[in-house]
């Protein structure tokens, strides 16, 4: 990607260096932890999130709603010291390893011990890994040897350290499978609801919450994301008495398809129907439950937990539990799946969770701008910085993709993964907090097809058997080396991997400050609600990025204010830049007041060291 600077356009351009409403010193939003070059450890965190169950996965049939023989299933051993290396190698600190505790499933594991599933509660032939059918085993779908399962993922988590990475897996707090029972819970270890009085719709010593006197009416045959699909394995026979509140709080003896009907909601001592009165003294049996759960996964080496829509379980929960396994695991991350920004605070100040999800904002606010919505502009960048994130920005997760949401490349997104490239560096760079890539994202996977219950949505689903064509070039049938993919799919996973590589090992970007360059306009139309450009920076370290949401190229003028100057002390020196990204070009400033010129590609980045000649 070669970029030319054309002065004779852009000379004469008025920039400035305006505020858009906020104090220079707003903008400036310097991270008050990390004012020296020293880096931190694994600070700057690169998450790499892979549905366990289609890493491995070879087959190619991809039938629809097709069984697990028919559309196979990728294995714990899939991982090998190969596959890991690679995925290091992609710039990836942590692998988020989805879908490992067992779940509902429509497979048949009853030879093992393992008591059958009613379809009726299981969204998809494979089932949702939210619906957690036993917190004490792991899903015999992903072992080899399914009397060993449990070996074979103490066995990842081993390879995972060798290859100097870390492993997270789900806990999933707030609802459990309508089909929950432990068959490898250890001595003592009572299952959910197993002492409840079910005649009470609520009660502080009860697990679950209960429609007293009503049978459960499950959604009959139709299980194909909305679309229609009949299966006759399903014939709305299930029975539960009396019928249990659904996960995602619908108290009624009749969930619809759309609700989390498969799961039932986990009781925290909040009586939600009664004016969400709380009642945690003493602590209810599902909060000792669950930190036997934590503990009993800490202790087989994992290094962090995802939780599951957190904000549905009482903030006072976290805070307790979360020192409860950091008394004996100080290292353990926790990482909050949030939405709710009015709550982003509570949860880390109260909650003590390491990490929350950057959705509802950063997220959001990039995706307008890839689709290139009507309306969409960088302000959207500038709210998070300015009001949604203000002293706590490096704590959040950012990404572009993960299992919830669709596809880049899908043609329900943006059809095109390079259209990503200008927001990933975004997500990548804009903070010193953790990236998350999602398995088949470097790739450009379009999860283009009907899986099943699924749907055609773009979507890799997480209810059905799949393969993941992308990826599966990449596997190249366990060799692991990208011999299936086109050369612009190479291309798009080694953008991936020189940004995050860049990202982690940068001190500026992994430890460094951050100044909002405000005035960066766009010579086509004088505005600047397509081009975006900030400064990174330590004491010794100093990145300029800048990047080109347009679907065309724009010449920008990157103007530095006056206290940038001189708090770099940059004035009267010759500086350099230096592309790291593309690494082909290099631009020489002999007066840092007069600012840098530059012509942006067309959905362009450019991240850009800067050294001084004194």
């Amino acid at each position: 990607m070669k970029i030319c600077i054309n002065l004779w356009i852009i000379i004469g351009m008025i920039v400035g260096t305006a505020s858009y409403g906020y104090p220079q010193k707003e903008r400036q939003l310097l991270n008050p932890a990390f004012t020296t070059d020293e880096v931190v450890e694994d600070h700057k965190l690169v998450i790499y999130q892979v549905l366990v169950r289609h890493f491995g996965n070879k087959r190619t049939a991809n039938k629809h709603y097709g069984s697990i023989e028919e559309n196979g299933c990728g294995k714990f051993n899939d991982f090998t010291p190969k596959a890991l290396e690679g995925l290091k190698r992609l710039g990836a600190t942590h692998i988020w390893y989805t879908g490992v505790i067992e779940h509902a499933t429509m497979t048949d594991y009853q030879p093992y011990g393992i008591a059958a599933d009613d379809p009726d509660i299981v969204k998809g032939r494979a089932g949702s890994p939210y619906a957690i059918k036993d917190y004490y085993d792991v899903d015999p779908d992903l072992a080899v040897d399914v009397v060993n399962r449990m070996a074979e993922f103490e066995a990842l988590v081993q390879r995972t350290h060798q290859q100097g990475l870390k492993a997270i897996i789900d806990f999933v707090p707030n609802h459990v499978a309508r089909t929950y029972r432990s068959d490898a819970k250890l001595a003592g270890i009572r299952d959910f609801g197993e002492n409840d009085d079910t005649g009470k719709a609520f009660s502080p010593g009860n697990d679950f919450y209960y429609i007293p006197g009503e049978r459960i009416v499950m959604a009959k045959g139709y299980d194909a994301g909305g679309e229609g699909f009949s299966s006759p394995l399903k014939d709305g026979r299930f029975d539960e008495y009396p019928a249990k509140a659904t996960g995602n709080n619908v108290f009624s003896a009749h969930p619809s398809l759309h609700d989390w009907s498969e799961t039932v909601k986990l009781n925290y001592g909040v009586d939600i129907q009664g004016g969400n009165t709380k009642h945690f003294d003493p602590k209810p049996p599902v909060w000792l439950k669950m930190r036997d759960i934590l503990l009993f996964w800490a202790a087989k080496g994992i290094d962090g937990f995802r939780c599951d829509v957190a904000e549905m379980v009482p903030v006072e929960f976290w805070q307790w539990v979360i020192a409860e396994v950091k008394a004996s695991h100080p290292d353990m991350l926790f990482i909050a799946e949030a939405y709710d920004r009015s709550q982003y605070r509570n949860f880390l100040d109260t909650g003590k969770f390491d990490y929350l999800y950057d959705k509802v904002g950063l997220y959001d606010g990039l995706k307008k701008l890839i689709r290139n919505e009507p309306g969409a502009s960088v302000d959207g960048i500038r709210f998070v910085w300015d009001e949604e994130s203000r002293g706590f920005s490096n704590r959040m997760l950012r990404f572009l993709e993960n299992h919830d949401e669709e596809r880049i490349a899908s043609r329900h997104f943006a059809g095109d993964p390079w259209l990503a490239v200008p927001a990933m560096v975004v997500s990548a760079t804009l903070s010193s907090g953790p990236v998350m890539v999602y398995s088949g994202q470097e790739v450009g996977e379009p999860a283009a097809g009907n899986e099943g219950f699924g749907g055609d949505d773009g979507r890799t689903s997480i209810f059905d058997y799949w393969g993941v064509p992308q990826h599966q070039k990449w596997m190249n049938g366990g060799q692991f080396d990208g011999g299936g993919l086109s050369e612009n799919e190479r291309k798009l996973r080694k953008f991936y991997e020189k940004l995050l590589n860049i990202s982690r090992t940068n001190p500026a970007i992994s430890n460094g400050r951050v100044y909002e360059l405000a005035g960066t306009n766009d010579n086509a139309n004088g505005s600047n609600n397509k081009t975006y450009a900030y400064l990174r920076f330590t004491e010794k370290e100093k990145v300029l990025v800048v990047v080109n949401f347009a679907r065309d190229a724009r010449s920008v003028w990157i103007k530095f204010p006056d206290d940038v100057i001189g708090q770099l002390a940059l004035s009267g020196k010759q500086l350099t830049f230096d592309e790291l990204l593309w690494g082909e070009q290099r631009y020489t400033v002999s007066d840092v007041h007069v600012g840098l010129p530059l012509d942006m590609p067309a959905n362009g980045a450019m991240i850009l060291a800067i050294e001084d000649k004194r």
